[in-house]
């Protein structure tokens, strides 16, 4: 294959004389953690290690281009979809490039950080560097409605945080302290990622809060303002080829316009709606909480 492609260099045949550069795009979107369904968008490091694997196999690779457009989600994920996109682009000696769109904050940002460089627009949100766990708690509830509660476990702190029972303060701290071991492998990411980048102390930028571009790059959180085609042109030439990559799904999803849990409809369908219909209220309340 090699000799072929020598000989048809030596004869000046198109596309093999000055190859065009190619930049594989990975779409990051949606809620990190959660699968993707017709009623919600999701990521999770088993349905995107094969798109992932595939961008960087792509021939005459120059870059592998992230369009990251996620509030966050769980932080295991974000951190194990990050760590297989670095070990790629180490392994081939590829770059990376991160284009925040609407939102790239929380696990979105956290998934920014696999970039060498990252841009957004200038009102982007960015940022988010913290960690939140929300539910609901019902005991009153229970109460007004004359239904008694029976929690049985083996292990003192096995029913911790049961949304049905009364919260106790021992169990909050067990909580905090989980969430301050998450924070810290965070800021640790964004320390490593960004050595010498960043231009805020610690303190303002690890807080949780979040901002626009513009100011994000006042604060070194991203490398410029630019949009994903123009930046890529700018670096390779108005001649580069994009390749976009995704996860891969059977004809019969495509038809459907669905992955549901199972492969399909089956006696769990309307099960699988409910779910999806929780899980889309969640994920609405993630974007909420930037604006969109």
């Amino acid at each position: 294959m090699a000799m072929v492609r020598r000989y048809l260099e030596a004869l000046r045949v198109p596309g093999f004389r000055n190859p065009k550069p190619v930049v594989a795009v990975i779409r990051l979107t949606g809620v990190i953690g959660q699968g993707a369904s017709p009623l919600r968008s999701g990521m999770t490091v088993a349905a995107l290690n094969q798109p992932i694997e595939a961008a960087f196999r792509i021939k005459r690779l120059k870059a592998v281009a992230l369009a990251i457009n996620s509030p966050g989600g769980a932080p295991a994920q974000s951190s194990l979809i990050l760590k297989r996109i670095r070990a790629l682009a180490d392994e081939n000696d590829i770059p990376v490039f991160a284009f925040a769109e609407d939102v790239a904050a929380s696990g979105g940002y956290m998934l920014a950080c696999a970039a060498d460089e990252i841009f957004a627009d200038e009102t982007s949100v960015i940022g988010s560097i913290g960690v939140v766990s929300a539910g609901f708690g019902f005991p009153g509830l229970l109460r007004r409605l004359g239904i008694e509660r029976r929690l049985h476990t083996a292990g003192e702190r096995k029913g911790i945080l049961d949304p049905f029972s009364p919260e106790r303060p021992e169990e909050v701290e067990l909580l905090k302290s989980l969430q301050r071991d998450v924070h810290d492998s965070f800021k640790d990411i964004v320390r490593e990622r960004r050595a010498g980048k960043l231009k805020a102390d610690e303190d303002a930028l690890f807080n949780g809060e979040f901002w626009t571009g513009k100011r994000a790059l006042e604060l070194g959180l991203i490398d410029g303002i630019g949009e994903l085609t123009a930046v890529m042109k700018e670096r390779y030439g108005d001649k580069v080829r994009f390749r976009p990559v995704g996860p891969r799904q059977s004809w019969l999803k495509r038809k459907l316009g669905a992955a549901w849990p199972g492969g399909g409809p089956s006696a769990s369908y309307a099960g699988a709606i409910a779910g999806d219909l929780l899980a889309a209220g969640e994920e609405r309340a993630l974007w909420g909480r930037f604006g969109l």
